[in-house]
């Protein structure tokens, strides 16, 4: 019998400790019923800690991982993560470009949880000239989305959420999603700015600790759930929900950030043996 998977393309950086990146893109897109295509752009040196060490796959061996999935199969959705070079990211660009019917879904990363610089300034100024206008939604934290949109003459603070979404939507982001656990809130708000609709904040209870990862999470639990037919703002509402109960019982293995567990549940088992985000 041939099973009927709903099928992700996912482009970024490996990570060994299976907390972020592309192993993280594996897990929660597996986690949640889909089959994940996972197209390597660079190899990282990392811990719990920090990044060590990056260094990107070449853009010729991107394109030919992709290509060869694409021509031999149907995807439903793309996802990028860290793509490691501008070369990569032009090349990422292009894929999409020839493929405008898939959506595309971008967590741009742009340091590590210590901090670790993972960008250049030719990086980012591809992902915002070529990348992110074919993009169906990005979802940037509060820091990443100051980051890509401020002036050199502007104070980093002075920058408001608001502000941020309105500039990505005129740079050619369809629809945004701005992740808040790094503002001063009792509550985490991420805000969904949708096309030419009133923006929706969702409130969290703030968690306790650090986590290595929840960006990855949140990114490909909305990727699946779209390939899985949801509409765009249920599958942001689904996927919120799912990488909450994820932080929720993340683990520790080291001595830095803990680790989303994306298979919680289970120990919680619904009778389908998946999640169920109902």
């Amino acid at each position: 019998m041939t099973k009927n998977f709903s099928k992700v393309m996912t482009f970024s950086a490996t990570d060994p400790t299976g907390g972020a990146g592309l192993q993280a893109d594996v897990l929660t897109l597996a986690s949640i019923g889909c089959h994940p295509f996972s197209i390597a752009t660079a190899v990282s040196v990392q811990d719990t800690i920090g990044v060590e060490s990056l260094a990107a796959i070449s853009a010729e061996l991107v394109n030919d991982q992709a290509r060869s999935i694409l021509e031999d199969m149907e995807i439903s959705v793309f996802k990028c993560g860290l793509l490691g070079s501008s070369e990569n990211i032009t090349v990422v660009a292009e894929i999409a470009a020839d493929y405008p019917d898939i959506p595309l879904i971008i967590d741009p990363v742009l340091a590590s949880g210590r901090g670790d610089e993972l960008v250049n300034i030719e990086m980012m100024s591809a992902m915002l000239e070529l990348l992110f206008p074919q993009s169906h939604l990005i979802t940037p934290n509060s820091h990443e989305a100051r980051r890509l949109v401020i002036d050199s003459d502007e104070n980093f603070e002075d920058i408001s959420i608001d502000q941020c979404a309105e500039r990505l939507q005129l740079l050619g982001c369809q629809n945004v999603l701005i992740t808040g656990t790094h503002e001063n809130t009792k509550s985490v708000i991420n805000t969904l700015y949708l096309e030419a609709k009133e923006a929706i904040p969702y409130y969290w209870d703030r968690l306790p600790g650090n986590y290595h990862g929840s960006g990855c999470t949140l990114t490909s639990a909305i990727a699946g759930y779209l390939a899985q037919g949801l509409s765009l703002e249920l599958a942001v509402e689904h996927a919120q929900h799912y990488t909450w109960q994820a932080l929720k019982n993340a683990f520790k293995p080291g001595m830095g950030q803990s680790i989303p567990d994306r298979l919680f549940w289970m120990d919680q088992e619904d009778g389908d043996g998946r999640f169920n985000h109902n």
